[in-house]
């Protein structure tokens, strides 16, 4: 892989695995140093692998050279000697030396760690999705603030708030009691869904699909199912709706990169042994109540039949949305809800309940409104196609309103 490929990639993986042991050893009041020396490695690694070509295993040459900066940064530090030292030597009473362990068991211990400690509940909801999608998963500002539908300096004064708050918390090195786990583990979840979505739905870039953000947020959401503490129903059941949309990604652009809408995806082109895979954590989530994340779940589920029999696949998917608003409302859901209940009951009936949705500044409720007018308000489809168009933010989705409209005028 190419130097201009490979670094973005392995910021992606191991941004979040270094600031997280680094935080464990030094403790989470250092967090800010700790970015700055990933971000010093990072930039090492580009002068020098420019310079003197890509090392043989760069992953652990990154290990090696923020290891030897943040020991020398901490040994500059006044109090090494005292309150960093000590910590050290209370947790590692066996060791004589201050060691950085990036061992594959330390990092996803120190990652399991560092989500629940970001999900403190003296953080505020959206400082510690901030804080979240800056520290776990290596987002820049921008990606930040697009993710939040905010602006960089609301996120910048999010995260500095946050990392005062942390600054002023000691680091539990074990994980939260059952109690604590059970009030952050929907935050923890809230921002793997984020992470996946911002990848599944791309925002920021021309890509339509990000494979690395939902990649990454699935190697997260392992860290969590692999531990027995919190390999619980919820988890469990985001993973099942991650392995469904993730079984699709090949189906969903063309070759141009462009969309490829669902009902014209090649289903072959449908990973099977993902389909699998999220069926085995669907069928492993089903101790406890249903939740949104099983429900959304079930509906991905669903989109993944090759069923001759359509009308039974949408007549379950309907279904399934309806006890979801049941449980959770929300507005998109219920405009997707429209969309199966056209494919059931008729545009008619699917037009009457999507009008009721309060949705305007949304390009996919003008999207579908435009779908489900009928062919002879021609001029309503075209306002609507219009209006999509001025809301949508990525250029895919762009390209497919333009078509649409060059469609319907041609």
């Amino acid at each position: 892989m190419q130097e201009n490929k490979l670094l973005p990639n392995l910021f992606r993986t191991e941004y979040s695995k270094i600031v997280a042991v680094l935080c464990r050893t030094f403790g989470i009041e250092n967090i800010q140093l700790a970015e700055d020396i990933v971000s010093e490695t990072f930039l090492k690694a580009s002068e020098t692998w420019g310079l003197k070509g890509i090392p043989k295993d760069p992953t652990a040459w990154m290990y090696a050279v923020a290891k030897n900066r943040a020991l020398d940064h901490f040994r500059r530090k006044k109090n090494y000697d005292t309150k960093v030292v000590e910590q050290y030597k209370l947790q590692n009473p066996s060791s004589d030396e201050m060691h950085i362990d990036f061992s594959e068991t330390n990092m996803n211990d120190s990652l399991l760690q560092m989500m629940f400690s970001v999900c403190d509940p003296s953080i505020p909801s959206e400082s510690q999705l901030a804080l979240a999608l800056r520290v776990l998963c290596g987002f820049g500002i921008e990606e930040i603030a697009s993710a939040l539908m905010s602006n960089k300096s609301a996120i910048n004064k999010k995260l500095l708030r946050a990392k005062e708050k942390l600054r002023k918390t000691d680091f539990d090195t074990v994980l939260p009691s059952e109690k604590e786990i059970q009030k952050r583990l929907s935050s923890v979840l809230s921002i793997l869904y984020l992470l996946f979505n911002e990848g599944y739905y791309s925002s920021v870039t021309a890509e339509k699909v990000r494979k690395d953000l939902c990649y990454e947020a699935m190697r997260l959401l392992h860290v969590l199912i692999d531990n027995k503490n919190t390999d619980l129903a919820k988890p469990n059941a985001l993973m099942a709706l991650f392995c469904f949309h993730a079984s699709r990604f090949e189906a969903r652009t063309d070759q141009q990169g462009e969309q490829v809408l669902y009902q014209d995806q090649d289903t072959d082109k449908w990973n099977n042994a993902l389909i699998k895979k999220g069926e085995y954590f669907l069928n492993r989530s089903k101790n406890e109540a249903p939740s949104r994340f099983h429900y959304e779940a079930m509906i991905a589920f669903w989109h993944t039949r090759r069923s001759n029999d359509d009308t039974r696949k949408w007549e379950n998917i309907l279904q399934v949305y309806n006890r979801l608003l049941q449980i959770e409302y929300s507005p998109v859901a219920a405009l997707n809800r429209t969309y199966a209940l056209a494919q059931v009951h008729g545009k008619a009936d699917a037009l009457k309940e999507a009008l009721k949705i309060d949705l305007k500044g949304n390009h996919l409720y003008h999207s579908l409104l435009a779908e489900l007018y009928p062919d002879e308000e021609k001029g309503k489809k075209e306002e609507h196609l219009k209006i999509a168009l001025k809301l949508a933010k990525s250029e895919n989705d762009k390209k497919l309103i333009r078509k649409k409209i060059n469609q319907l005028s041609g």
